[in-house]
C-alpha cells in the first residue's frame, strides 16, 4: 500500500494538515547541546529504534522532563502526544513549532488521533505515554492508544523507559538538579500487523495487554541495566486524574 492509499483508509487523513516539522527536525542537534549542558543524558541501545517506517515511541511517565527528551534525543525526531492544558502562552506557541500533538485525554479526540495518524503513515514517529500521566513510571495504569495507533498503521512500537527525570520525593513540575544523570532505554522494537476497519475494541484491548507485559518486561531489564530505581509515587495530593477505562484496571477487576 502506498503512502497516498494509506490516507484513505479509515479513519482518512488526507485531508489532515501535517504537524510542523521544521523546528523539530532542524533544532534537534542544538537542543541536545544544550540539554546536555545541564544533564547528563545517556540513550540506551538506540540501534534498536528502526531507521525507517513509522514508529509508536511509547515510554513510561516520571517526570516534566520526558516528552521533550523523548521528541528530542530518540534517534529520530518524535511527535509527542501532549496534554492539551500545555498548549497555552508562549510555552504552547513553542510546543506547536515543535510538532508536538495536543490531546484531550478526557475525551475521545479524534483531531488527535488524526494527526497521530498522518504522521505515521507518512512514514514518522509518534510517542505516547500510555500512562496517560507523570506518576511513579511503573506502568501500573496502560491506556490502548499505542496499540491502536499501531494497529490501524503496521507501525512498529518501540518501547523507551525514562530514569531519573523526576528524583525521589520530586513534584510533578520539578526537574532534577544540575548534572543529574537521565538514562533513556530503548527496548526491543513490538512489531504490529495493520488491521483494516473495523477494528474490534476486544482486539485492541488484547493487543494493548501484549504490548503491556513487553514493556513491563522492558522496563525490568532497564532498571537492571542501569542498576537504578524508580523514584515512586507522587507527592499527597499531585497525583493527575486519569479518564479511567485501562487495560490494566480491567486487569485488576478480572
Amino acid at each position: 500500500m502506498t503512502r497516498a492509499s494509506a490516507h484513505v483508509e479509515r479513519p482518512r487523513t488526507d485531508q489532515v494538515p501535517r504537524p510542523t516539522r521544521w523546528l523539530l527536525h532542524g533544532g534537534r542537534p542544538a537542543s541536545r547541546w544544550l540539554i546536555r549542558r545541564r544533564y547528563d543524558v545517556h540513550v540506551h541501545h538506540a540501534e534498536r529504534f528502526p531507521a525507517r517506517g513509522p514508529v509508536v515511541v511509547a515510554g513510561n511517565h516520571v517526570g516534566y522532563a520526558d516528552g521533550p527528551l523523548m521528541a528530542i534525543f530518540s534517534p529520530r525526531p518524535v511527535h509527542a502526544l501532549t496534554k492539551v492544558e500545555m498548549f497555552t502562552g508562549p510555552l504552547g506557541w513553542f510546543l506547536r513549532l515543535a510538532g508536538q500533538i495536543p490531546i484531550d485525554r478526557f475525551r475521545v479526540d479524534p483531531g488527535a488521533v488524526r494527526t497521530s495518524l498522518r504522521v505515521l503513515r507518512d512514514g514518522g514517529a509518534v510517542g505516547v505515554f500510555p500512562e496517560g500521566a507523570r506518576g511513579a513510571g511503573d506502568l501500573d495504569r496502560f491506556h490502548r492508544g499505542a496499540a491502536y495507533l499501531a494497529m490501524v498503521t503496521g507501525a512498529t512500537v518501540v518501547p523507551v523507559t525514562f530514569l531519573g527525570t523526576r528524583e525521589p520525593g520530586g513534584h510533578t513540575d520539578s526537574l532534577p538538579a544540575k548534572g543529574a544523570r537521565i538514562d533513556m532505554v530503548v527496548g526491543e522494537p513490538v512489531p504490529f500487523a495493520a488491521v483494516p476497519w473495523p477494528r474490534v475494541r476486544d482486539e485492541v484491548t488484547a493487543r494493548s495487554q501484549e504490548l503491556h507485559r513487553a514493556m513491563l518486561a522492558g522496563l525490568s531489564a532497564a532498571l537492571d541495566e542501569t542498576g537504578r530505581s524508580l523514584p515512586g509515587p507522587l507527592p499527597p495530593g499531585e497525583t493527575e486524574p486519569d479518564p479511567g477505562d485501562d487495560v490494566t484496571e480491567m486487569e485488576r477487576h478480572d
